[in-house]
């Protein structure tokens, strides 16, 4: 007896050709799989982020409280908001504060991860002393600098030993010392950070382009300028990126440093204090709190655009 199949079909047990509603269970289940994966991590997106963001939203727009729900005010906390002379103080801080800390944490680790870039044991020493900071906590490196800048802390006495001082330097009185402390404890605490994001993007560049610098006779720094910033030009735009949320963000190391006051009078206030001091306690305005995280979250997203488009121009020139 002569057995036959006809072409394009299939054995299965029992001679049975296979079921199209089991193939089509089978495409659900491998659609529905990754999605299954997913809803942790979305769940939490949804309630911790899209929720508050959505609820920040409609705060911004009423003149509600702690202890009262509020009412449609339209624009009105906007325009408060621009005649608040702590408002436009926290803006200047916070623009200033953008302005001084991207280029140090740009630069400066890029030129501590070309140092220590080699293979030696005191390379991986001092890797690992740089990056001690990163993993410490923003309010113990607080505590720390506060010590140390206090009139009698570390610093101040080692001036006096010196005698580069006539009298205490007041770093933690002053606005501007305690604004420009702050933005060096912020780029000392980053440089750990940025500085392994550089020496992954180092290892990256050809060795046979520092090869060809070393043939034509360049120097240290021609080879740095010709050579290591052209290769990672475009993880120095990144970082520029990262740092510039960071910092316009800025929050710990002023309310350290300032003992949650915002220093004296109030003068160095960033955007975030703002929103913490009216977004808390009994006499909270939370409407008002949430029109600067709207204006906050805006001014953001403008600066993530135009480096974006900063970074496709280079891509494309």
């Amino acid at each position: 007896m002569t057995l036959s199949v006809q072409r394009g079909t299939p054995l299965k047990r029992g001679g049975r050709r296979p079921r199209r509603g089991g193939t089509v269970l089978a495409t659900h289940r491998w659609i529905l799989t990754p999605w299954l994966f997913l809803l942790p991590a979305l769940t939490v997106i949804v309630l911790m982020v899209m929720v508050p963001f959505a609820n920040t939203l409609g705060l911004a727009f009423t003149d509600s409280t702690l202890l009262r729900q509020g009412q449609f005010v339209g624009w009105e906390n906007f325009q408060r908001m621009f005649d608040d002379e702590r408002f436009t103080t926290a803006l200047l801080n916070s623009t200033l504060y953008t302005v001084c800390v991207v280029p140090c944490v740009v630069v400066l680790p890029l030129i501590l991860a070309t140092l220590v870039s080699g293979a030696g044991r005191l390379s991986g020493f001092f890797r690992t002393t740089m990056y001690l900071p990163v993993v410490m906590s923003p309010v113990v490196v607080g505590l720390i600098w506060t010590n140390m800048l206090d009139k009698r802390g570390l610093v101040n006495a080692l001036f006096s030993t010196l005698h580069m001082v006539a009298g205490p330097v007041p770093f933690l009185s002053d606005r501007w010392l305690l604004l420009f402390s702050a933005m060096f404890v912020t780029v000392w605490t980053g440089l750990g950070y940025y500085m392994v994001i550089y020496l992954a993007a180092l290892a990256n560049i050809d060795q046979s382009l520092y090869d060809a610098a070393a043939m034509d006779g360049a120097g240290v720094v021609r080879t740095f300028l010709n050579v290591t910033v052209p290769g990672v030009r475009s993880t120095m735009t990144l970082i520029a990126v990262l740092s510039s949320v960071a910092a316009f963000r800025v929050f710990g190391e002023i309310y350290v440093l300032t003992g949650g006051t915002g220093g004296v009078g109030g003068g160095d206030l960033t955007m975030t204090m703002l929103i913490q001091r009216e977004g808390t306690g009994l006499q909270a305005r939370t409407g008002y709190a949430g029109a600067i995280s709207l204006f906050m979250f805006v001014v953001l997203g403008a600066l993530l655009l135009v480096q974006l488009a900063m970074q496709r121009k280079q891509r494309s020139s």
